[in-house]
């Protein structure tokens, strides 16, 4: 069966990458979530996707330049739905602890550009570890030197490398940096590739599916998970698929 993964939360519905998007996922019965994290100035692991909080929140800065204590003076959902919901952003820490109550599979989207700075995933896997999560977590980033490093030093957490280009033989790829999936945008797999790509051992998770026309493309291929802003009604195709 296809796993639904709520991207950022249920992002089509709720304040992106807030506690409110994460529970109305779990409260739709999505299979997982992806979120995304970065570091704040003091060095905290935060989950925001942008590199300023400019066009989600009610503040303007880069994330980097800006203190825990200063993002959490910030409305998470006064850009969403005209402002309707109030919501703080989100520590990883803070989610983690809510996250163990669930059984749902969580996808952590490194968000750093660098090559050789890897701090943010090393206090992500520290968390992780410490709460005894590594068998419900995977890792995946566009900076895949990130993951790679992750595959290093926690080796029993799964990785996964996105990209939104077509890859030539992405299995050949996947295992060579020792990745147990691949997140490709959804434009960039077809039926030939994700079957390929399944018969060799690695599972495929396309990203962001929201078309009723791509989500049956991609159920007929029984791909591992889909990832969507729109779990809720993503679900319910899929269950009236399944009649």
């Amino acid at each position: 069966m296809t796993h639904i993964f709520a991207h950022r939360g249920s992002a089509g519905t709720h304040p992106e990458n807030t506690m409110l998007a994460f529970k109305e996922a779990a409260r739709v019965k999505a299979d997982g979530i992806e979120l995304d994290v970065r570091l704040t100035k003091d060095g905290e692991v935060v989950i925001l996707h942008d590199d300023k909080v400019d066009r989600t929140t009610d503040g303007t800065g880069f994330v980097k330049d800006l203190t825990t204590k200063e993002l959490k003076t910030l409305n998470a959902g006064a850009k969403f739905k005209d402002g309707k919901f109030r919501a703080e952003i989100p520590l990883l820490k803070e989610f983690l602890e809510w996250f163990k109550t669930t059984e749902l599979v969580c996808n952590i989207e490194f968000k750093t550009r660098s090559l050789k700075n890897f701090e943010l995933v090393r206090k992500t896997i520290a968390f992780i570890r410490d709460m005894k999560l590594e068998e419900r977590i995977i890792f995946s980033s566009f900076n895949h030197f990130a993951i790679v490093y992750a595959y290093r030093v926690a080796p029993e957490i799964e990785t996964a490398p996105l990209y939104s280009e077509g890859l030539f033989n992405p299995w050949i790829y996947a295992k060579a940096i020792r990745a147990k999936a691949i997140h490709p945008n959804f434009r960039s797999c077809p039926k030939e590739l994700i079957l390929k790509t399944q018969e060799h051992g690695i599972k495929v998770r396309p990203y962001t599916v929201n078309e009723k026309n791509e989500w049956l493309r991609l159920f007929k291929c029984k791909v591992d998970a889909l990832i969507t802003d729109f779990p809720e009604k993503a679900r319910t195709f899929r269950d009236e698929l399944k009649r």
